[in-house]
């Protein structure tokens, strides 16, 4: 006989929700009934999530309608607690056996390494998913991530935004519960103005296409966002622009509308002689506006918004937000003429009266150890055409914008305006674009700084920040990291890696403490440091499909340069892949092992007059034919070659290891054979210690 199945739906209508918590929020009230059929052990086909504006639900697809009744096996007391001398059932048996409904006859003997037991197995009843849904729900809600939940009227029920109603629909049947205050029912609501009536849901089923057919409602979050891309691309080719869609952006309209509608608006082409960044941070930050490109990739005096309405009268939406829009744009005019009255270098006084951070002083205490750092880490870049006045001009100015009043306006442009301004008082094009690119990468996948004084710069900010920080014992715990150190050690060592420059790391963090009067700068602080910044590679690494175990490889090795460390780990990366890897690896960690239980000190040399076997001898004649190459391939940074041509020695190792006794009775063979061995491996450790591979 077929399974009977049923469909449940859960909807939570409630005020307005924060568009930035919207998706967030719907995926974690699915994820969190899910889990807790699961742990019910109910089947279910599938799970759908939706979320709008004015509501979060979940409908689960043919769950099953009860759970399955299992077999459960009880532990009772030991049989020689169980029976007395005379093999009459003791009080503990007795009491066992009526817990659980038993005689003392019907229990089981069970042999176990401690002795034998009593059990009793039993067969328990499944329940009725409907009378399991109501305490899986309250768990899921309760485990909502929500920052600050609130309350209203005198109520102490408390959610993200005041509850309006509750939909619990199991097949056609409503489920008699409450749920943050609301009985629920099976009646849902449509849009606020186009249908603000009730809808009655006849099952679960039925939802969506009721809401989009009655209530003027998409409730499916995903197929919103694709219709509203839509619109805005469609919208934008009419005008004969390109539409430049942040997905951002695109989530958080999504998130604010429930019947979305694309209007596209007109400004003044007056304001266009303000940078781009700023009109467009404007109507993004501000308004939420999509703004348009021309076919050159310049600025349209365009934009297009999305509304939560078909209004019947679209110019007159159109004219309400071109009207909206204007006083922002005046602003960044305003702003843009302000700021150039003066030139950049009168804004570094004023860094004087902003914290860093407390302990670390201010952003001009910033500003001068950046001139210091950013000319030691950018001398050895510099080509033709460059020099060390540039490094310290940039940096210098690095930090004069956050001092103007369109930075003031809008945060998001700091370094954009920076270049914007060196540039009207014409400063070389290398130092403005350094003002720029300092913040780079601002997120992952960003673009990095092309120019050598922007990577300088770029470097010398993040380290500073993060030696600093780190320095005063701030250290990123858990997900608490309020100065983003994680962020900035991946960015410098992505800029030194894929730009390949080839730096000393070690050397830069000694030199950046230096400039921290109020920080220790000892040895330990320095390894501290680099361990915090090469750990950030981990991740780095693992998204291009390294191993953790080649990753350790290398990380034992602790190169200085990061550079290097590329290198190495593409090394370690080609070498898996060989042949000869496997049991290369097994012999290293062999090897290591063994030297792990030596506690004098070796012999510098092999002294071959003490070989006893052909092995001993094969060996060492192969280690002693690749050692100059192979340490000239190290010289150069050739890790892979140095690996492959180690590789060769895979026989005689074998060979060793399976004929020639490692730790003879004679001490001088021992110590003899142990310092081959030593070498072997001391040569492999140049490149990274592959024994890891073999875990």
């Amino acid at each position: 006989m077929t399974e009977k199945r049923e469909d449940f739906l859960l909807e939570i209508g409630t005020e307005e929700l924060p568009p930035n918590a919207l998706k967030t929020l719907s995926e974690a009230l699915g994820k969190g009934l899910e889990s807790a059929l699961q742990d019910a052990e109910l089947a279910y086909e599938s799970a759908e999530v939706f979320a709008s504006p004015r509501r979060l639900a979940v409908r689960i697809n043919q769950c099953q309608v009860r759970q399955a009744d299992k077999q459960v096996e009880r532990k009772g007391p030991a049989k020689k607690a169980a029976f007395d001398d005379q093999g009459q059932p003791t009080k503990a048996a007795e009491g066992f056996a009526r817990s659980c409904g038993l005689s003392v006859n019907q229990l089981e003997e069970v042999d176990t390494p401690k002795g034998v037991w009593l059990v009793a197995r039993l067969t328990e009843t499944g329940q009725d998913t409907p009378a399991l849904l109501p305490a899986m729900i309250e768990s899921a809600v309760q485990r909502l991530p929500i920052p600050k939940r609130m309350r209203w009227g005198d109520s102490d029920v408390s959610f993200v935004r005041p509850v309006h109603w509750v939909v619990m629909l199991w097949g056609t049947e409503t489920l008699p519960v409450t749920l943050l205050g609301k009985q629920a029912g099976n009646q849902t609501y449509g849009h606020r103005f186009h249908a603000p009536g009730a809808i009655a849901l006849p099952q679960p089923r039925d939802y969506e296409l009721a809401l989009r057919h009655q209530g003027f409602v998409e409730p499916d979050f995903a197929h919103r966002r694709a219709r509203i891309e839509t619109m805005v691309t469609e919208a934008a080719e009419t005008e004969g622009g390109r539409a430049e869609i942040d997905p951002a952006l695109l989530n958080e309209v999504t998130a604010l509308n429930e019947w979305p509608s694309a209007v596209v608006g007109d400004f003044d082409t007056r304001f266009l002689a303000v940078p781009p960044e700023a009109l467009i941070s404007a109507m993004k930050g501000h308004q939420k506006y999509f703004h348009l490109l021309d076919a050159d990739d310049r600025l349209m005096a365009k934009f297009i918004t999305i509304t939560n309405i078909e209004s019947r009268r679209p110019e007159s939406v159109k004219e309400g937000n071109e009207r909206v829009i204007r006083p922002r744009l005046s602003d960044a005019r305003f702003f843009w003429d302000q700021d150039r009255k003066q030139p950049l270098d009168d804004f570094l006084p004023r860094l004087k009266t902003v914290v860093f951070q407390q302990k670390l002083g201010t952003l001009f205490d910033k500003v001068e150890r950046l001139e210091t750092l950013t000319v030691k880490i950018g001398r050895p870049l510099l080509g033709e055409g460059l020099s060390a006045a540039q490094l310290e001009r940039a940096a210098r100015l690095s930090k004069c914008d956050l001092m103007t009043e369109m930075v003031d306006e809008f945060p998001d442009l700091q370094g954009v305006m920076g270049r914007y301004y060196a540039q009207a008082q014409q400063e070389e094009p290398a130092v403005a674009d350094a003002i720029e690119s300092q913040y780079r990468p601002r997120f992952a996948g960003d673009a990095l700084p092309d120019h050598p004084v922007g990577q300088a710069l770029a470097i010398a900010d993040k380290l500073d920040t993060i030696t600093g920080i780190y320095g005063i014992g701030q250290i990123p715990k858990g997900d608490k990291d309020p100065f983003a150190l994680r962020r900035s050690a991946l960015g410098l060592l992505r800029i030194m890696i894929e730009k390949q420059l080839d730096l000393d790391l070690m050397a830069l963090i000694r030199a950046s403490l230096s400039l921290h009067p109020q920080v220790t700068d000892s040895e330990d602080t320095v390894e501290a440091i680099y361990d915090f910044l090469i750990g950030r590679l981990k991740a780095y690494y693992a998204d291009q499909g390294v191993t953790p175990e080649q990753f350790e490889a290398v990380r034992v090795c602790r190169p200085a340069h990061p550079l290097d460390f590329d290198h190495r780990i593409e090394a370690v990366r080609h070498f898996a892949d060989m042949d000869e890897a496997g049991a290369l690896s097994a012999a290293n960690k062999r090897i290591a092992n063994i030297l792990k239980k030596v506690d004098q000190s070796l012999p510098e040399e092999v002294d071959t007059r003490l070989f006893e076997q052909n092995e001993e001898k094969a060996l060492f004649d192969a280690l002693d034919a690749l050692r100059e190459s192979v340490s000239e391939s190290i010289a150069s940074q050739n890790y892979r070659e140095a690996l492959i041509r180690l590789a060769a020695i895979r026989q005689p190792v074998d060979a060793f290891f399976d004929q020639v006794m490692v730790m003879a009775k004679d001490e001088a063979v021992k110590q003899n054979r142990l310092a081959l061995l030593r070498q072997i491996y001391d040569l492999f450790g140049q490149v990274a210690d592959i024994s890891r591979l073999s875990n």
